[in-house]
């Protein structure tokens, strides 16, 4: 895909599935049958392809870089010319994650876009625009990489944007702080981008406020309620995109309440609870157990409005 139909494609849900464990590694084979799922269950309007992305529900914070590796070479692989793959990039130490980017871009199914997560450890917001300059210019040259930039800190808003303008390379920005930001965002990057919303499901409200897509860390469970809000709102009908999301409202609230303690393990317990026999919820993850009874009581609660959209 040139980057005219790279971003049109990202205009769409972005589901990003939780990586599976057993016996404290990854289940590479309840991985594949995760996403045959999702590339199973597309109901997006329209014909478009499901984009799947490795990233923050994925636990890619946790994952070393020859699972980071093999995971995306399977799903890639598994995906074909079937759908859109984004590949999450933690950018620290940055030598370390230019090196995975070479070896990502070399597999026989590359990704499609690279999402650059939030750097860690002391920086300056100039320091953060020079060297995601030259990391974007430098691997967007050598292996064609496209990316997107997840913004989490609002100190900086400014260098985000000048990236986008700056660079070719860089494509867009997830957003993934409030909607009051979105309305800026659209209309500082302007042209020069895509703005997508990124904190999950409930994501009307920034549609409206112009955001192009939405990312999901419930469509493993419940694929059809987040590909149906979309295709709602992208045909401004946002009084069913708001009636959906009243579904799975109480869902999400557990997920990101509390700083988002449990945005991977309500997910598996939901998957578990579910008794669908389609996915895997695996045994929990690392740091990231599957949650306390009085949490699991409430997420057998939560789901029950949401499993018809299975």
């Amino acid at each position: 895909m040139n980057t005219s139909e790279l971003t049109a494609a990202l205009d769409s849900v972005t589901t990003i599935p939780p990586v599976v464990y057993r016996d404290g590694r990854i289940d590479y084979d309840a991985h594949q049958k995760n996403m045959s799922y999702l590339l199973s269950r597309n109901f997006l309007s329209d014909g478009r392809k499901r984009v799947i992305s490795l990233a923050g529900t994925s636990l890619i914070h946790h994952i070393n870089h020859a699972d980071q590796l093999k995971l995306i070479e399977e799903t890639g692989n598994l995906m074909g010319d079937t759908g859109v793959l984004m590949s999450a990039i933690v950018p620290n130490p940055i030598s370390e994650a230019g090196d995975l980017i070479e070896k990502q871009a070399a597999l026989p199914r590359p990704p499609d876009v690279y999402l650059i997560m939030t750097l860690g450890g002391i920086y300056s917001t100039e320091g953060l625009y020079e060297g995601l300059l030259s990391f974007a210019n430098q691997y967007g040259e050598s292996c064609g990489a496209r990316f997107l930039y997840y913004y989490r800190q609002e100190r900086e808003r400014e260098q985000i944007v000048q990236l986008v303008k700056d660079s070719p390379h860089i494509i867009g920005v997830k957003v993934g702080t409030k909607e009051s930001d979105v309305p800026s965002m659209v209309e500082d990057i302007g042209d020069d981008g895509i703005v997508i919303w990124g904190v999950g499901d409930r994501s009307t409200q920034a549609a409206q406020l112009g955001s192009r897509g939405h990312t999901s860390g419930i469509a493993i469970l419940c694929p059809r309620a987040s590909d149906e809000i979309n295709n709602a709102q992208r045909i401004k009908d946002y009084d069913t995109a708001f009636e959906i999301e009243k579904k799975i409202s109480a869902f999400e609230e557990i997920r990101f309440e509390n700083g988002r303690v449990y945005n991977y393990a309500a997910v598996i317990e939901a998957m578990r609870l579910s008794g669908f026999d389609d996915i895997d919820s695996g045994e929990g993850g690392p740091f990231n157990p599957f949650p306390p009874a009085e949490v699991s009581q409430r997420i057998a609660a939560a789901i029950e409005p949401i499993l018809e959209y299975h």
